[in-house]
């Protein structure tokens, strides 16, 4: 049985999707980023990071989006996230979703963790930063609308574990303030996601899941 950490509206919702998905068997713990559970003792025993998602597994815990989405894919191969038998194509899903990772997620986090670049103190800095987030998630994501996003799913005609991080993270957006007319791909993208019975519930076990204690 899989172990998964999670807090709600984060990227961990991906991994959550994607277990249901697989038909994994898994239970979850949900902490609470208000009542600061991520740096608590027993969650920083489990993952130092003090981020989520963390999963445990028989081997050990894993963390990262990109790294918990692959292991899921290959893990239950007979759920077919992921073109596991074709050595370009897979590493061309590793480039998306580390992409969402490396460069969108990071872009997005200036707006509520500025201090990890400048000190607490530096308001003028931090004020910039999140002036300046609703047009550099537009950028970011221009990216995807244009050159990334292949059909009616990110890799194409086949659902791959992309697309439950791409529609996580584009759950932002609006939140971001970003002018969502000129994504018009990504919105039909998030709003055939939504429609997904997995996604469905991941989101209710999200919602009505009582936090840790």
């Amino acid at each position: 049985m899989l172990k998964f950490y999670y807090a709600p509206n984060t990227c961990a919702l991906a991994t959550h999707i994607a277990l249901i998905d697989a038909g994994a068997p898994y239970e979850t713990v949900r902490l609470s980023f208000k009542d600061q559970d991520q740096r608590k003792p027993g969650y920083l025993a489990v993952n130092p990071k003090g981020r989520v998602p963390s999963l445990v597994t028989e081997n050990g815990v894993l963390t990262e989006t990109p790294a918990l989405l692959v292991y899921i894919a290959q893990r239950f191969p007979r759920a077919n996230l992921a073109p596991l038998d074709d050595p370009f194509a897979l590493a061309q899903v590793q480039a998306f979703n580390n992409y969402l990772c490396s460069t969108v997620h990071v872009t997005h986090a200036h707006k509520m963790r500025g201090t990890r670049w400048v000190d607490p103190e530096d308001t003028a800095a931090l004020d910039a930063m999140k002036r300046k987030i609703p047009v550099s998630m537009l950028q970011v994501f221009e990216l995807i609308e244009n050159d990334m996003l292949k059909g009616p799913w990110v890799m194409g005609e086949q659902y791959t574990i992309c697309d439950p991080y791409l529609f996580t993270i584009a759950g932002w957006l609006e939140g971001d303030k970003v002018d969502m007319a000129k994504l018009p791909r990504v919105s039909a993208h998030f709003a055939r996601m939504a429609e997904r019975a997995n996604v469905k519930r991941a989101i209710a076990e999200q919602t009505s899941e009582p936090a840790l204690a």
